[in-house]
């Protein structure tokens, strides 16, 4: 499965909103095989904030583990957010 997160926004804000994001997700993630790769594209997203991306990133690595993996994650906000939640989480993401 692929999520192209620019579809819930560019500028990607608010614990709530994250949250919101990640429920309405959450009928198809429960759907997938045992095992399938879930590739989140951050292609286009100007800004991430550590709120939003917690409440859905932080979730998705909760539920899927090793099978979450990032892409086009070199914007310097997107990154800076990641690099804090694994610091703060004591989590790793995959990139690619």
């Amino acid at each position: 499965m692929i999520i192209y997160l620019k579809k819930f926004g560019t500028l990607l804000n608010g614990r709530v909103f994250g949250r919101e994001a990640f429920a309405a997700l959450l009928p198809s993630l429960n759907r997938m095989k045992d095992n399938e790769r879930i590739e989140v594209d951050c292609g286009g997203v100007e800004v991430l904030t550590p709120a939003w991306a917690d409440e859905f990133l932080t979730s998705l690595i909760d539920k899927f583990g090793d099978n979450v993996v990032l892409k086009n994650a070199e914007n310097p906000a997107v990154k800076e957010t990641l690099i804090f939640l694994e610091e703060t989480n004591k989590i790793k993401f995959n990139r690619e």
